[in-house]
């Protein structure tokens, strides 16, 4: 037998396990007709299939074809995250006359700084014009020391290493890191300032019947003073009015331990919370956690209909309380699992989301007591600059954050097999990250995006981008290259700021990320 098969050449071999592949085609397998009908050729097309994405992101898409970031926008953050060049030659590739292409005007002259401004000493210092919880008479206000943060991703859904990446990259920046709704892990406890969020499931503040403790949340902020604010879920751009769902297949026994769930099961955080079941308990709610935390406490949704936020407003006039900050969500968002007829369809986009939540608090003279902060793939300067035109305050981001740190976009998150290491508990895929090159890729980038928003801002005349109007933003309305300004098009004018200047927030006593300790 041996000396038989010693004779069998290697091409033979081919020609066996082809037919064995035939034979398991046409008379094993029942679950696929295109390699029954056409045996061992028909593969190639699950082949192609599977490798699709990729062909189209390397091979055949153009610069400014793919969703949900385009080439240029991940070359942007890849070269920023690098302090490589980032400049394009050439003039625009894009097609300026586009649907909702955005066009910032600039001033006759730009601002001017003199020696000793903030800005000379430090081109990326550019903290929140807002503080949270000042109006509340907070015990901890926090002033968040950068307009642009980390937004809430969980361990869990991210892998180990990228969180404490990103950990480690927001306490280089001066940023904060939202922990996302898996709760607080060793890896957020690298420096950064961290603001706890929490769903439905309530992991790392969880009571045994799966409900709310308080007492483990007092805990939880007394054991980890770099916990700056809390921000409550009611719902997230990408699944809003789902629960989150956690693949068991990224279930670790460490996973499992902070969550208090069980290894290898799906977690499906419920649609609602326990502690709350309308507006009014929100409100108690809020109250009593920043009560028993002294900390900001803010909430988080993506918004559709409105008659329960303006509940929520008009319950804010009548007591003078309510939510220290509002995260608002866009339908594009998503860095986790969801169901297309969710990621596509529910909840509106960010701008049309934002501004209509802005003019329900606005209507009733409550803007200037709530910091508003955006989300949804407005990781870029000139979108930032929109956001801050429209009534933002900070910006999260979380798919510009995970490319800062290596992502492709591959879009298999919800699979554990991200090949960058970034989405995945596969401990040889996440050995690629290296924490220490990361968190200064992350750093870099968020401080190359501030420089750029700084220096678009001088552009337009102003100090700080909470100074941009809805006036100074054009964008196309139409398929007829016709631009319009944003309260033409959105139909509200922003309320101002009041804003001293840049050293005025620098020796803000509230400031985060000891940017002060670092310039002495």
């Amino acid at each position: 037998m041996l000396a038989f098969l010693g004779q069998i050449t290697w091409w033979m071999w081919i020609l066996i396990l082809l037919a064995i592949v035939a034979i398991r085609d046409i008379f094993i397998q029942k679950s696929h007709t295109i390699s029954h009908n056409f045996p061992i050729i028909g593969h190639l097309r699950y082949i192609l299939e599977k490798i699709g994405p990729e062909l189209r992101q390397y091979l055949i898409a153009n610069n400014r074809e793919e969703l949900p970031f385009n080439r240029i926008e991940r070359s942007w953050i890849y070269a920023s995250a690098k302090k490589e060049n980032n400049y394009e030659g050439f003039g625009t590739d894009r097609d300026i006359y586009e649907h909702q292409h955005i066009f910032i005007n600039n001033a006759m002259m730009p601002y001017k700084i003199d020696d000793n401004h903030p800005n000379v000493i430090d081109k990326t210092f550019l903290p929140c014009a807002k503080v949270m919880g000042q109006y509340n008479k907070r015990k901890k206000p926090y002033r968040p020391a950068s307009i642009i943060n980390v937004s809430a991703m969980s361990f869990g859904s991210l892998s180990a290493k990228a969180v404490e990446s990103l950990n480690k990259g927001v306490k280089m920046a001066g940023a904060y890191h939202n922990t996302g709704e898996g709760g607080l892990s060793p890896y957020h406890s690298n420096g950064g300032d961290v603001v706890f969020h929490f769903g439905t499931g309530y992991f790392g503040v969880r009571a045994a019947d799966g409900g709310f403790s308080m007492e483990k949340m007092v805990k939880l902020v007394e054991d980890n003073p770099f916990v700056k604010a809390i921000e409550i879920k009611l719902s997230q751009g990408a699944k809003p009015g789902k629960g989150g769902v956690l693949p068991g297949a990224k279930i670790t026994k460490e996973i499992a331990t902070i969550r208090g769930v069980e290894i290898g099961k799906d977690v499906l955080s419920p649609p609602n919370h326990k502690a709350f079941n309308n507006v009014p308990e929100l409100m108690t709610f809020i109250e009593e956690i920043a009560e028993a935390t002294g900390l900001p406490v803010g909430i988080k949704a993506a918004v559709g209909k409105l008659e329960q936020w303006e509940e929520l407003a008009d319950i804010m006039v009548k007591t003078g309380k309510g939510p220290d900050f509002i995260t608002v969500d866009g339908g594009e968002g998503g860095t986790g699992a969801a169901p297309p007829s969710f990621a596509d369809h529910v909840s509106l986009p960010w701008v049309y989301g934002f501004s209509d939540l802005y003019k329900v608090f606005q209507k009733r003279e409550l803007t200037e007591r709530i910091v508003f902060i955006g989300s949804g793939k407005l990781g870029f300067p000139a979108k930032a600059a929109m956001a801050f035109a429209m009534g933002a305050d900070c910006i999260n981001v979380a798919r510009e954050a995970m490319m800062s740190i290596g992502c492709i976009q591959a879009q298999i998150c919800h699979t554990n097999k991200c090949p960058s290491g970034v989405a995945t508990q596969s401990k040889w895929l996440q050995s690629g990250i290296d924490p220490t090159l990361k968190s200064a890729r992350l750093a870099q980038y968020f401080k190359t995006f501030r420089k750029e928003l700084v220096e678009i801002t001088h552009a337009a005349g102003y100090e700080h981008p909470c100074q941009f109007r809805m006036a100074d933003i054009d964008v196309n309305v139409d398929d007829h290259n016709l631009s319009s300004e944003l309260d033409k098009t959105y139909k509200y004018e922003k309320t101002p700021i009041p804003f001293k200047g840049m050293q005025d927030l620098k020796d803000c006593l509230y400031l985060g990320g000891d940017y002060n300790k670092k310039l002495n």
